[in-house]
């Protein structure tokens, strides 16, 4: 079996290359032979200096995250005995980074006496994302290498930092180009020739301007509402400015334990496995082709296909948007203008960028001009009608190799498909609203997409920065579907006694961004409206059905874009205010359909709402519509404003428990009859005490 650390020497020069493919995780084998490899380097009179680098395409990306779970009981040194060893060898190391040090990796570069790297390698402490903090002085050395201030929103945030930012700040000490081995080898023998000191970043005093920490943590008040892990890292860092560094190592680990042992981090690690999982299509292997997407088109210039036509030209792909008239058209390319105006004002892109992306999108009224787009998408008015006359019209002009695509978020996607001519060719395309910001991309296969085809928009999916998720044909897709009884119930529970901001309190306090109202606000009263009014010709007469949502609508509070809807906004803001007019509406509504009011707890709403929006999941799962339950959570957090720390409603589930969502819903159902009948794999898995994570078709 080969060595997953091995020593070599060039020249006086020690070589320590960890080869643990395909990231070098630090794990407990590699822990072992760290420490194994200095210790035969430090015995070898020879050796009067040490380089420590990765093998292959990068340097130490970390720690295995799949030994967290048995995490005192791994195996190997502790990666705090290993940086000791390696702060304190008396012979200088010099760590050599390319690709990325994260975490652990990181953490041990800093242990090292020396850093080197080359310009597009990246540094990192991201255990935040994780629901975690560095446990092995990463929050220790950096604020004492580079001081705290610089160091806080590092550690965090989690953000990477690439090269040449890394030697602005000090984490490198010098950036070398070509092979990374040969610059750090010539690096440290230059530190042996002139007998350079031994830099140990323990030694070091951090420094901070009195108000640092209160004016950070006001700063990441609402970044991180409600995460735990943020927080701890915060008081890791200020430990440095007060604590000698023994004792705040100590300390470290100590908030590193407490975290790896909260619900948070859990559902956080189920997000970061579950975020690579979705790309695995059991029935598209890896290596079906991809159709090339040089060049794009959007259909509609409104706010979605303004939006996704930014996507593009992000990525660098020239797109052309059409609209129906030039008045249209112009209209929705100057809102695209704005958008990448207020980018550069706050100083997020340069006036530069900005002019190269602008050119990168062209507009037309003629569907010929679409004639040579690789990827085509329609992104207009949420009718059927008006959906498949733009592809009738675009299976005439596109290319035979051309992908047509819906960006549709409820509709059929198969009838569409059968008026382009071209259904394998055909696949859904769904974006979240702001297209240019929201990561999620639903990718809806329909009855005949081909292989190629889905690989082609899962491909765009990753090439325009989105998590792409594959999705089956059915109205709402997945996380839509799962939406429509998380919002009827709760229209249900304002005609029995709740108000709007009771019911969004509720969801605001579990830890979603906003409740059922707001969101309906957000998105636009008049939006929901017109897809319940189509959903009600094809639902059963015994079924319930609110019509408070017509009552809101028909008096024009069509939500933020009006100024009213389930709440009243003042000019110029979004904050929801609760509005006595609409509380007059539900009251008259729930009299005239003889509904005595009542006063109905907060767990009554959370389950009526959220037990449901689960159920449908489930079913989304067992007809196919979602391929693994993992999936379902990651469109809830990147879709539908589901913090990470939640790990998603089928994790949640779990955490709940699915025995008691499953008896609360008969109970339920006993109650209110109708719309109240447990998914069947939920029944299955509550009475064998399985798990969705393990669920397969």
């Amino acid at each position: 079996m080969a060595e997953v650390v091995r020593l070599t020497k060039v020249g006086k020069v020690g070589v320590i290359a960890v080869d643990n493919p395909p990231v070098n995780a630090l794990s407990a084998a590699v822990r072992e032979g760290l420490l194994a490899k200095l210790h035969s380097a430090l015995a070898e009179p020879s050796i009067q200096a040490l380089v420590l680098l990765g093998a292959g395409r990068t340097f130490i990306a970390g720690a295995d995250i799949r030994e967290f779970d048995s995490f005192d009981s791994s195996g190997g040194p502790d990666l705090n005995e290993i940086n000791a060893a390696y702060e304190t060898s008396p012979k200088p190391i010099v760590a050599a980074i390319h690709g990325t040090a994260l975490g652990g990796g990181l953490e041990i570069a800093l242990a090292c006496h020396y850093r080197v790297g080359l310009a597009r390698a990246q540094v990192g402490l991201p255990e935040v994302k994780l629901g975690l903090l560095p446990g092995a002085g990463g929050t220790q050395r950096l604020p004492r290498l580079i001081g705290a201030a610089a160091a806080l929103p590092l550690i965090a945030r989690g953000n990477f930092v690439p090269g040449p930012k890394a030697k602005e700040l000090g984490i490198l000490d010098q950036l070398i180009e070509g092979d990374v081995q040969a610059g750090a080898v010539s690096f440290a023998e230059e530190l042996v020739a002139r007998n350079a000191p031994l830099k140990r970043i323990r030694d070091l005093a951090a420094k901070a301007e009195p108000r640092l920490f209160a004016d950070f943590r006001k700063e990441m008040a609402r970044e991180a509402k409600g995460f735990f892990a943020p927080w701890k890292c915060i008081d890791c860092v200020e430990l440095t400015t007060t604590t000698p560094f023994d004792e705040g190592l100590r300390r470290e680990r100590a908030l590193f334990r407490e975290c790896l042992a909260s619900k948070q981090a859990k559902a956080q690690i189920h997000v970061f496995f579950a975020e690579r999982e979705v790309a695995k299509i059991p029935d598209v292997p890896r290596d079906t082709p991809v159709q090339p997407f040089a060049k794009a088109a959007v259909v509609g210039a409104g706010t979605m296909g303004g939006g996704i036509a930014m996507c593009f030209a992000n990525a660098g792909i020239p797109v052309t948007v059409l609209e129906v008239n030039r008045e249209a058209l112009e209209r929705g390319l100057a809102v695209v203008a704005r958008n990448y105006a207020g980018t550069v004002a706050r100083g997020r892109l340069t006036q530069a960028e900005m002019d190269r992306r602008m050119a990168l999108i062209q507009g037309t009224t003629d569907y010929a001009a679409l004639a040579d787009a690789d990827f085509l998408i329609e992104a207009v008015f949420e009718e059927m009608e008006i959906k498949r006359e733009v592809f009738r019209r675009l299976g005439q002009v596109a290319k035979p190799t051309a992908i047509l695509a819906s960006n549709t978020s409820t509709l059929d996607i198969d009838a569409m498909a059968a008026e382009s001519g071209r259904p394998r060719q055909f696949i859904g395309t769904h974006f979240f609203s702001p297209a240019n910001v929201m990561r999620l991309l639903e990718v809806v296969r329909g009855a005949q997409s081909s292989r190629a085809t889905i690989a082609t928009a899962m491909e765009l999916g990753r090439k325009l920065g989105k998590v792409a998720v594959l999705v089956g044909n059915c109205d709402g897709f997945v996380g839509n579907r799962m939406l429509a009884p998380y919002v009827r119930e709760a229209e249900f529970l304002l005609e029995e006694g709740a108000l709007p901001q009771q019911i969004d309190k509720v969801f605001v306090e579990f830890g979603l961004a906003m409740g059922p109202f707001t969101m309906g606000d957000l998105a636009g009263v008049d939006v929901g409206w017109r897809i319940e009014k189509r959903r009600r010709q094809t639902r059963s007469k015994n079924l319930r059905t609110s019509y408070l949502v017509d009552k809101i609508a028909e008096r024009g509070r069509h939500g933020q874009k009006t100024g009213a809807g389930w709440y009243r906004y003042e000019s110029g803001s979004r904050q929801p205010l609760p509005d006595p007019e609409v509380e007059r509406i539900v009251v008259e509504h729930a009299r005239e359909i003889g509904l005595a009011r009542r006063p109905i707890s907060d767990e009554e709403i959370f389950k009526r709402c959220f037990y449901p929006l689960i159920n449908e999941g489930v079913k989304c799962l067992e007809e196919g519509m979602a391929i693994r339950a993992s999936d379902i959570d990651i469109i809830y957090v990147n879709g539908y404003g589901m913090p990470a720390y939640l790990g998603g409603p089928m994790w949640q589930a779990e955490v709940i428990g699915l025995r008691a969502i499953h008896d609360d819903i008969r109970r339920f159902q006993d109650r209110h009859g109708g719309y109240w009948e447990p998914a069947g794999l939920l029944s299955e898995l509550a009475a064998s005490s399985g798990r969705l994570r393990d669920w397969r078709r």
